[in-house]
């Protein structure tokens, strides 16, 4: 084998275990992908219960009701649709009725939103990008023109 033969195998070689290891990986995070859906695109897309995901929109008004051991339902909307969610566990101090949420979990069969995690909006400037846009699809966002991820920058 001459020395450029040498090289091009050791090249392919190291192509082929790099092709394989990321394959690996994107295998192995197939589970932890999570994507973002508005109450309206839930119900549209009729995902199915089981699903993970995040759902976002805007917490409804008079709709949080705080039960035993650390349990608090709420319903989430995009204006368009509702999606009533179950919590346990402590909520975020920013967490009220009107401000943009994010909740990570899965539908049950009847259409409950169970979720693990529960994310409030942190300041008057920041709502996450997808929750932004579907408000202003739907002609209900209130804030800058300029995406909200910009107004931190």
């Amino acid at each position: 084998m001459t020395r450029k033969q040498r090289r091009l195998t050791l090249i392919a070689v190291a192509g082929v275990v790099l092709s394989i290891a990321l394959g690996l990986v994107l295998y192995a995070m197939r589970d932890t992908i999570v994507f973002f859906h508005a109450p309206a695109d839930v119900q549209a897309n009729n995902v199915q219960p089981g699903t993970r995901f995040r759902l976002g929109g805007l917490v409804r008004e008079g709709s949080i009701h705080r039960g035993a051991d650390q349990v608090v339902t709420f319903d989430v909307t995009d204006t368009q649709a509702t999606i009533t969610v179950r919590y346990h566990g402590q909520l975020p101090d920013l967490f009220r009725e009107g401000q943009g949420v994010v909740t990570d979990g899965k539908l049950d069969a009847s259409g409950l939103f169970v979720a693990d995690t529960v994310l409030a909006k942190h300041d008057e400037t920041y709502m996450p990008r997808e929750v932004a846009d579907a408000l202003r699809r739907q002609g209900h966002w209130q804030g800058e023109e300029k995406p909200p991820e910009q107004a931190l920058r």
